[in-house]
């Protein structure tokens, strides 16, 4: 029998009901009555689903995106977030988890089938691609990257070595640093200093944190340090960023 499983990591009962009543007219087979990221993963590695949908807001101490994390670090299984938090700074934490879709709440019965089939068939034939292009050697090295990047974005809130990326990567620092480029386009400091302006930039949009504050939460070396690579890096000064693009 083929695989038609989809876990919904919804904690209002209500709103996974209307998902799961979807999803059965559809073909697929939703689980549901799953609250916590706990219990996500540990159905996850149950009933092997085919997709997982995730509410971001699970009311708990830790919220959906830590599902996201998770998925993207097996990286065997495609996953979209169906949610009703649409503001930068969600989106700049969902980004990270680099999901296959994402689905604001409130939506059309057809939007959420539409969004599945996509994913799933992007995700199909991805796989495929894989197989048809890559050897074992080579499907290693953006495993290891995707570590390494993974490691960066959880830790952006503070300063981040070079040796720390070194040592998860397990290569040595002129193969590392010529490969991060390679992926990359960019230096691993340039990498870091890069989403480190673009946590700031979300920061300065969605919240009203003194930009003295947001300097010393990304672990910059001063305030003027911090306003300094901003502007070189987005062209305005925070103080004028925010006044230019605040939504508080």
């Amino acid at each position: 029998m083929k695989n038609n499983k989809i876990i919904v990591v919804e904690d209002e009962l209500a709103i996974a009901l209307d998902i799961k009543v979807i999803l059965l007219e559809a073909g697929y087979e939703p689980i549901i009555n799953i609250t916590s990221v706990e219990e996500a993963i540990q159905s996850i590695e149950e009933n092997n689903p085919i997709l997982v949908l995730i509410d971001i807001n699970l009311n708990k101490k830790q919220d959906g995106i830590e599902v996201g994390k998770y998925l993207l670090e097996k990286n065997k299984t495609p996953y979209l977030y169906v949610t009703s938090f649409s503001d930068k700074v969600t989106l700049d934490r969902v980004n990270t988890t680099r999901p296959h879709g994402y689905l604001v709440k409130p939506f059309k019965p057809s939007d959420l089938i539409t969004t599945v089939s996509i994913v799933l068939n992007k995700f199909e034939h991805k796989e495929i691609d894989q197989i048809a292009s890559e050897d074992t050697a080579s499907d290693f090295i953006p495993y290891r990257m995707r570590m390494i990047i993974n490691y960066i974005n959880e830790n952006i809130d503070r300063k981040i070595e070079l040796e720390e990326l070194i040592e998860i990567s397990t290569w040595k620092k002129r193969h590392f640093s010529r490969l991060f480029l390679s992926y990359l386009h960019m230096s691993p400091y340039q990498y870091i200093l890069t989403r480190k302006i673009d946590r700031a930039k979300s920061l300065l949009e969605e919240t009203d944190l003194q930009i003295n504050e947001i300097a010393i939460d990304l672990a910059f070396q001063s305030y003027s340090n911090f306003c300094n690579a901003f502007k070189k890096i987005v062209g305005y000064t925070p103080e004028k960023y925010r006044r230019k693009y605040s939504k508080v």
